[in-house]
């Protein structure tokens, strides 16, 4: 039941970010996120210097408006790996972005890692979470790469 409820948290934070060109509907954004969460956002300069983006649940709104007010942006979980440990949860989730759905070719793939707290309500609720992009050097690891039709795992 706990990793069900986990999955409709991850599975809605994909969809609100999801979507044509313009501002995201947020309205499930309280039951999905922890008023304490932080998401941030990480990569590297021109340089190969590391750098993060942290926001609070309203921050991350405004940011992610701005950002996609012009543009169509897709992202869809290729993988998913679950742990859950008492009212502590952590997802690995595998992602391709894409400017359409249907796109044969990614954008762009990464890792978000995500850690989901169980509230006195009994609700799992997004409280952290992180991510960064592949780049030359950083490759998603093959474990967590989608499994071929008919290949075990």
């Amino acid at each position: 039941m706990d990793e069900e409820a986990i999955g409709l948290a991850v599975d809605a934070m994909y969809a609100m970010i999801s979507g044509p060109a313009g501002p995201r509907d947020w309205s499930r954004q309280q039951e999905v996120f922890h008023p304490d969460c932080r998401q941030i956002r990480t990569g590297v300069d021109e340089r190969g210097r590391s750098w993060k983006q942290a926001f609070t649940p309203a921050e991350y709104r405004v940011n992610a408006d701005l950002l996609l007010a012009q543009m169509d942006f897709y992202e869809v979980e290729i993988r998913r790996e679950t742990r859950v440990f008492g009212n502590i949860a952590h997802v690995w989730s595998a992602y391709e972005a894409r400017a359409a759905p249907g796109d044969a070719v990614p954008e762009r793939r990464g890792i978000n890692s995500i850690q989901l707290y169980k509230g006195e309500d009994g609700l799992w609720r997004i409280i952290h979470m992180i991510w960064d992009n592949e780049r030359e050097g950083v490759r998603l690891p093959g474990s967590i790469l989608p499994v071929a039709p008919g290949s075990p795992g």
